[in-house]
């Protein structure tokens, strides 16, 4: 293995090539946040001595083990709290000034890590001559849990250390990447899912301002965030689940981070979020957007069934009970039950099918559709698409669900458990080829046009055209135009 060697503002790395490619993987970008920095803002690392090795991973955030996760290649190991780190994959560490691409994970803000095998930035590097950078934050309670409400001013942001970690994560490529071979005047950030979220919530906030210049949301856009309110709620929650009371906020810093991460189970699925906490976020990022990240070029998608990933492997949907599939509807729509039962009469029609519709819709599609409209409405640049392949997998029950984009914007269809997703279908590497082409040419011009692909005009309130990537790429205007005539007004 050929060493790789870089000077960094904190000390020397050791990293290594292979096949043309040089790598650095684990490389602390602020202090581990334990004991009296935990639910802290992360602080700058402390420099090193002598070389430091930085050819394995390091450690993943805390986060409990979920069965889904295991799926899609996230297995829950090597957690520590210690787990700021990020990796780096680029073309050479050569002085070149090439565009970078900082990649944030997803997993609900509860799961996930910057190593899956299925965000290996290899291909990047070779096929597109710039630099990958992917990073691990705080996630779940020691990432998202708002202590503002019964801590004080010394926990105001703890509702944002996550975001906080990406920032600082950012920062540090600003001060370092030029080390390895990138433009820090020419950063991409981009995520799927949470991580599309964590990037809208970075447009929005002023202390993440400069540190990008073009950004990526894949299956996810700016509407989930939580408010002081709710936050302090589940807050509360947690205390309770850990056996403490209000008063006893300063005890958390000596609860076990492993108990932490699971008392999230406690609450609702996905309910520690981004907090609109006057500091870190001023405002909701689907208002701050309208002001906020000028020039900044912005490419957002989704999938065409985004939620069967969630649904598949539910009995309910196997036992095919009217009953128990009407009971599943009402309980998850009881906000608006009056409204949606008026759109549908008949008790046949509440199948997976039209639960997966509208769930895709409310979850993913619609907010996509807002931020767009948002970004263009205000003259800003921003392209659409929409992901249709279907997986051929279970039967083809996936269809084009949750997170199956991932291997094709990556190129790594051939990583180690990528084909459970994907299946081996004729086909694939092609559609491959063009997303990733697309994302490339995204990182370099700001614009996803390339050769590989139909010329893909910029998203207007108009046509709103949006590249539809499937087994033909095709631009169609208003695809969603059923979608939001039916449901768009569902959750308002």
């Amino acid at each position: 293995m050929k060493t790789a060697i870089v000077e960094t503002v904190f000390g020397k790395a050791r990293g290594y090539e292979e096949k043309g490619v040089q790598i650095w993987k684990g490389i602390p970008y602020a202090k581990p946040p334990i004991g009296p920095l935990r639910f802290r803002p992360p602080e700058l690392p402390e420099p090193w001595a002598g070389v430091k090795d930085c050819t394995q991973f390091g450690p993943i955030a805390w986060q409990p083990p979920v069965e889904l996760m295991d799926f899609l290649g996230n297995p829950a190991e090597n957690m520590d709290e210690d787990c700021l780190n990020l990796n780096i994959w680029t073309p050479g560490a050569d002085g070149e000034r090439r565009p970078v691409m900082v990649w944030i994970h997803g997993g609900a803000f509860a799961n996930g890590a910057g190593s899956a095998p299925s965000y290996d930035g290899s291909a990047f590097a070779k096929n597109g001559d710039v630099v990958v950078v992917t990073i691990n934050y705080r996630l779940g309670a020691l990432g998202f849990l708002y202590l503002g409400e019964m801590g004080g001013e010394k926990y105001e942001a703890s509702g944002n250390c996550g975001i906080l970690d990406q920032i600082a994560a950012l920062k540090w490529v600003k001060e370092n990447i030029a080390a390895f071979g990138g433009d820090p005047d020419c950063v991409t950030i981009f995520g799927e899912s949470a991580g599309a979220m964590s990037v809208a919530a970075l447009l929005s906030s002023p202390a993440a301002s400069g540190l990008f210049h073009k950004a990526i949301l894949e299956s996810g856009a700016a509407n989930f965030t939580a408010t002081p309110e709710r936050a302090a709620k589940n807050a509360r929650r947690i205390l309770e689940t850990l056996g403490l009371e209000k008063k006893d906020v300063a005890k958390l810093a000596e609860v076990p981070a492993k108990n932490l991460a699971e008392a999230v189970n406690s609450l609702p699925f996905m309910s520690l979020l981004p907090v609109t906490d006057g500091i870190v976020l001023p405002e909701h990022p689907e208002r701050a957007l309208e002001n906020a990240a000028k020039d900044i070029p912005v490419l957002i998608g989704t999938n065409k069934d985004e939620y069967r990933l969630f649904t598949v492997f539910n009995p309910v949907w196997k036992r095919q009970d009217p009953k128990e599939m009407q009971d599943v509807f009402q309980k998850t729509f009881a906000k608006y039950w009056d409204a949606l039962s008026a759109k549908i009469t008949d008790p046949s029609a509440f199948t997976q099918e039209l639960y997966d519709r509208i769930m895709t819709y409310f979850v993913f599609t619609g907010p996509a559709l807002k931020l767009a409209d948002t970004r263009a409405q205000t003259g800003e640049k921003v392209w659409m698409y929409q992901f249709d392949w279907e997986s051929p997998v279970y039967n083809g029950t996936l269809k084009a669900c949750h997170a199956l984009e991932i291997p094709f914007v990556w190129h790594t269809l051939e990583q180690p458990g990528t084909e459970n997703l994907t299946g081996n279908a004729p086909g694939r590497h092609a559609l491959a080829d063009r997303m990733h082409q697309a994302w490339i040419a995204f990182a370099q011009n700001g614009d996803p046009n390339c050769s590989l692909l139909p010329e893909w005009p910029p998203y207007n309130t108009r046509q709103r055209p949006a590249m539809i990537f499937g087994q033909d790429c095709r631009v169609e205007k208003d695809p969603h135009q059923a979608e939001r005539a039916l449901w768009g007004g569902l959750g308002e």
